[in-house]
Order: structure tokens, then sequence, then C-alpha cells
């Protein structure tokens, strides 16, 4: 007996029917809501954890005006020269309303890098301290400040100072470095001064403006890659390095002339400090001799301490 075969299908199916929009709607309106109650979450979380108190950045007062700061290195077994270094610092800032920050290089972690290096962290330390302060004024230990007249936030900083007195389109690194300092740079704009000797950048004596942009640029100087670079001038070698390669440094630096804020005790490394500077660094001292750095100073406690008994 045989069975009839099925009915063979059609070749034209019909057209697909759609699945009904119910389902999708309820999930559509399931996400909603699960988006909805995840923000008012969050919101809640955000409020309750103080992110309101800190969504605004923190807006600096300026007071004190500038912070001083010098690192002493712990290897100098002269405290007479020291005591003279301490006593020239507080004098200029209490004179001034200025902060100081008078460090050790041992106060600071250096991981084995040289002593040098502390002066990185020393203006971090100061930008700690002194979270409303304008300016910050690093002068290395070798150097007195010989008029008590001047104010870094004008004599230095000023924007019309500085518009007068910057080198524009200048090789970052004597004498045909690519790399050139900005020629359309407005003192308004500039947060990092510094000097030039005869031999590249000069780190013994700056100025750095408060703000986001100093924490970032000093976090970068300081980096532990550039500290196992072994640079044979170690902090000063890494300065020109991250200046010339980060133009995000660049765009904020104005080099001006070393006598505005580092002249030098002698012609032989850079310009030479003339009556009126407002500082003189005894560059290239030793620790002994007729070079020591206190020998060399001699010629210079004298007139720092007429000058400002006479302020």
């Amino acid at each position: 007996m045989h069975y009839a075969y099925p009915p063979r299908k059609s070749s034209n199916p019909p057209p697909y029917v759609p699945r009904s929009s119910r389902i999708p709607r309820l999930r559509k309106s399931h996400v909603r809501a699960i988006a909805l109650f995840g923000l008012v979450i969050f919101g809640v979380i955000w409020l309750f954890s103080g992110g309101s108190k800190h969504g605004g950045r923190h807006t600096i007062s300026g007071k004190p005006p500038v912070v001083l700061v010098t690192v002493f290195d712990d290897k100098n077994d002269n405290p007479l020269y020291i005591k003279n270094i301490r006593e020239n610092r507080m004098q200029y800032a209490e004179k001034h309303g200025y902060g100081t920050l008078l460090a050790k290089s041992s106060d600071y972690n250096l991981n084995g890098s040289p002593a040098s290096w502390s002066k990185v962290p020393a203006m971090r330390h100061a930008l700690t301290k002194y979270p409303d302060c304008k300016y910050i004024w690093y002068l290395e230990q070798n150097a007195f400040i010989m008029n008590p007249h001047l104010k870094v936030e004008d004599y230095v900083m000023g924007a019309s100072k500085l518009e007068s007195t910057m080198f524009k389109d200048l090789p970052v690194v004597p004498p045909d470095s690519i790399i050139k300092t900005f020629s359309h740079l407005k003192g308004d704009d500039v947060e990092f001064v510094l000097t030039q000797d005869k031999e590249g950048l000069a780190s013994s004596s700056f100025v750095i403006k408060n703000g986001e942009w100093a924490k970032f640029f000093l976090d970068t100087w300081f980096d532990p890659l550039y500290r196992s670079y072994n640079f044979q001038k170690a902090e000063t070698h890494a300065l020109e390095h991250i200046i010339q390669w980060h133009p995000t440094i660049l765009s904020k630096l104005a080099i001006v002339p070393q006598h505005i804020i580092n002249a030098y005790s002698s012609k032989d490394h850079g310009e030479q400090y003339k009556d009126g500077d407002i500082a003189v660094v005894f560059a290239r001292c030793f620790g002994i001799g007729e070079k020591s750095c206190a020998k060399v100073s001699e010629r210079f406690s004298q007139q720092w301490r007429t000058s400002f008994s006479r302020a």
C-alpha cells in the first residue's frame, strides 16, 4: 500500500511576519529605567563623597607673593658660611613678606641620584607648603641676594618687564640648537623664567609661577626615567632635554639675560655680577682652597649686609 507524498513546499513562502513590538517596547522602557536609576545612584555617591567641594580649581590668592627656596648641602662643614646664607635669605624674605623653604638635600629621597636633584622635590615641597603663593624663586646655596629693593614679582615676573627682557627665537641650548624659544610668547603667558651661561641652560637660579602647569613641569622633570639617564650635569641636562622635547614646557619658558636673576661672581663661566643686580652666584666654586665657595663669598658678604641695613 502506498501513501501519498506530503505536499511540496511552496517556492514562494509568505513574507516574514515581524514579531510583536510589545517586547522591544518593554525592553526599551527597562533600559531607560535602569539608566535613570544608575544616574541617580552616581549623583548621590558624588554628592556625599564631597565631589561638589572639589569641582573647581583652587584659586591662588598670591599670599605670600613669592616663596624663596634654597637647598643646603649636608656635606658642607662650614657652619659660618651656611649661617651667612640663611640670614641673607631670611632678611630678604622678611623685607618683602615672602615665604621661605630652606631645606637640606637629605630631606628628599633621591634613590641614589646626585644631591643636586634635590632642588626639584624642594620646589614641589614649596608648592605644597604654600599653595597660595604666586611665584617660587629657587636660588642655590652658593649665592647671595644683593639688592633688597628688587621684588621678584615685579623685577623678574612683571609682564611688561618680561616683554622687554626675554629672548625670542633663541636657541635653547647654545650655540646652535634647532629648538628655539617661541617668537610670539607674551609676558602674561610666561610661567618659567630661566637663564643661560656660556655652557647652556643655568639652573642655579630660576622662577616658576604657581599653578597646575608648575606641578606638571616639576613632576616631569623629576621623572625617574630622566634620573636614570645619568646625565653628565644631572638635573641641568635633564632640564635641557625636556625643554627641547616637550612643547608644553617650551611654550611657557622665557629665557632672560643672566644678570636679571643669575649673575656670576666671575666672568669665566657667564655674565658677571654688577652692582644693582638682584643676586650673585658663586659659579663653579669648590669646597676648600682659595676658590672655595666660602672664600669667594667673602668679598660679597659685607656688601649685602650693608645694602640690607640701608634698605
